[in-house]
């Protein structure tokens, strides 16, 4: 607006005002107080008013534009601190990952300083410490980071990362229960407590949570080793439910896993101990016969052994042994078995029998050889010489075979249902079994066979 228009303006506004004035002459009177007033013409009211009004809209009008300005100042300001903070926090992280530590805890504490707040430079601190051993820094800077951002998924992982890493279970297990609080069908959350509930042998625990990792719905190519681990949990919590006392629960959920899985060993061999626990010794055996005549398992055998030696009725086992032994005659690890408990029950004779069929076949096991040793030792009843031998190759009384993971390889004295070195479930074997299993027997005459030697005849 020009000068001139400014003027032209006010002389208009003053002409209104004369002629308003002339229009009306009588004065008012305005009461502020109950006993205090002011009397004005009413044309210097109005334009009072006016004037008043327009004061204040002008006032608003420059305190919004001012700010408005600051703001946007402000912001402006803050938008370039924050991509200077950006810039040393991403050259911190690339030293980070460079390997230069030192260089990279300089850039991060900068970038920390300028903004105490900043939940990702946290985090990458926290990452540091951990690269230079120093859990306990990490948990207090992500815990830091936590108090800023309660709701980081990336901060909670990191946190049950170093409290798994260090050995704090518990403490991992609360940190992915507050991650699955926030979002349920989590499934990276969900596998690991489930892997924290499997490592620390809770079942039932770990078994709830792998339900809800199939709810979720795992990627296509997981499902079917999904629903397997699904399955393998369900047996060991059947498995825990015998050694609780309620094997009667844990034999309906046995049934149920064999009708979808029917070689699965593990479930055949805790049906049958939980009929034994149940009182039920002939289901039980019944149970364990079936087994390996299926499966062809030596668990089964050594569970039968068991079961009839705690009894005090090795007759049994052994008339069970002595029916099978013409329709099993061709398979080498019953024969194994066979020699063993002949040869634990003090009949040499017919242990050497079975033993050397083995080894005729062309079979080279420890032990086997083992056995072997055993039972020449016996026919010369040299007790105290057992007795040495025992202990130098650390044979039991019990004459225990040992057991081997056909994944990872590991050997345990006992047949586990999962190995204890990898985790895998129905992978334990009796060691050499294929070996034995694979390879053919050869008859024998009647003649004598010396120990090592073999001779091939062809029989009927």
């Amino acid at each position: 607006m020009t000068f001139m228009a400014v003027i032209l303006f006010f002389i208009f506004f003053v002409l209104f005002f004369l002629y308003f004035w002339g229009l009306n002459p009588h004065m008012i009177t305005i009461f502020y107080l109950p006993e205090q007033s002011l009397t004005h013409p009413a044309a210097m009211v109005v334009v009072a008013c006016v004037i008043i009004g327009l004061i204040l809209g002008f006032s608003a009008h420059i305190y919004s534009t001012v700010t408005h300005w600051m703001k946007h100042w402000n912001r402006d300001r803050s938008e370039k601190k924050q991509r200077e903070i950006s810039v040393i926090y991403r050259e911190g992280v690339g030293r980070l990952l460079s390997g230069d530590l030192k260089k990279a805890r300089g850039l991060l504490n900068k970038a920390l300083d300028r903004d105490p707040k900043r939940v990702d430079t946290l985090i990458a601190l926290a990452s540091l410490a951990g690269q230079e051993g120093n859990p306990k820094e990490g948990l207090e800077l992500l815990h830091k980071a936590s108090e800023v951002d309660p709701k980081s998924l990336e901060v909670l992982f990191k946190t049950a990362a170093i409290q798994e890493e260090i050995g704090k279970d518990e403490d991992a297990i609360a940190a992915y229960q507050s991650l699955i609080a926030l979002e349920k069908d989590n499934r990276k959350a969900l596998r690991c407590l489930r892997d924290l509930y499997i490592k620390d042998d809770n079942w039932q625990e770990a078994l709830e949570i792998q339900r809800q990792v199939l709810k979720a719905g795992p990627g296509a190519n997981r499902v079917a080793k999904e629903k397997e681990l699904l399955l393998y949990l369900r047996y060991e919590v059947a498995r825990q439910a015998i050694s609780d006392g309620s094997p009667e629960n844990a034999k309906s959920e046995l049934k149920d896993i064999l009708r979808q899985e029917a070689d699965f060993v593990p479930a055949k061999v805790s049906l049958g101990d939980a009929y034994a626990a149940m009182g039920s010794g002939d289901d039980a055996v019944k149970t364990w016969q079936e087994g390996y005549k299926k499966l062809g398992k030596g668990v089964f055998l050594e569970r039968l052994e068991d079961y009839f030696m705690e009894r005090g009725d090795p007759s049994s086992l052994l008339n069970f042994f002595r029916s099978q032994a013409l329709e099993q005659g061709d398979d080498l690890v019953f024969r194994l078995f066979y020699g063993k408990l002949c040869l634990r029950l003090e009949m040499v004779d017919e242990a050497k029998e079975q033993l050397q069929a083995v080894e005729s076949s062309g079979v080279e096991s420890s032990q086997l050889h083992l056995l072997l040793a055993e039972t020449y030792r016996r026919c010369r009843e040299s007790e105290q010489a057992i007795a040495e031998y025992q202990k130098a190759l650390g044979i039991s009384k019990r004459l225990h075979l040992n057991f081997i993971c056909e994944k990872c390889q590991h050997i345990t004295p006992e047949w586990n249902s999962r190995c204890p070195s990898c985790g895998e479930w129905n992978t334990t074997s009796l060691v050499d079994r294929k070996l034995i299993q694979e390879a053919r027997p050869l008859a024998l005459d009647t003649m004598v066979i010396h120990h090592g030697e073999q001779k091939e005849w062809s029989g009927a």
